[in-house]
């Protein structure tokens, strides 16, 4: 079992920078991969970034790619998104997520993954 908490969420305006974390317990932690997803008020969840287990490999999505960085720390059991250059339409509630199969690859699919946070709201202004 694995319980991930997000935090970093807020207000900032558009062209500003968050930095998202995901704390995570349980002991096999270090060997699933992880992907952040957002839910944009009235749409649906939608795929953010994913990351391998090791944190060598990383996906993201084509809005996102070259402002997000996501990136992990197995020692701490945490999971972060880096976001610059943010945009209204980056605003969402963010989730974090833990996909359990051991040193399997990421995946971009919500129903992939097997643990979720709660979420964190990010709003950018204009």
């Amino acid at each position: 079992q694995v319980q991930l908490v997000e935090s970093g969420g807020g207000l900032v305006q558009a062209g500003g920078s968050l930095r998202l974390s995901c704390a995570a317990s349980g002991r096999m932690f270090n060997v699933y991969a992880l992907g952040w997803f957002r839910q944009p008020p009235g749409k649906e969840r939608e795929f953010v970034a994913a990351i391998n287990w090791s944190g060598d490999r990383t996906y993201y999505a084509e809005s996102v790619k070259g402002r997000f960085t996501i990136s992990r720390d197995n020692a701490k059991s945490t999971l972060y998104l880096q976001m610059n250059s943010l945009k209204p339409e980056d605003t969402a509630v963010y989730y974090c997520a833990c996909r359990r199969s051991i040193y399997g690859s990421y995946a971009i699919a919500a129903d992939d993954y097997d643990y979720w946070g709660q979420g964190t709201q990010v709003t950018v202004s204009s």
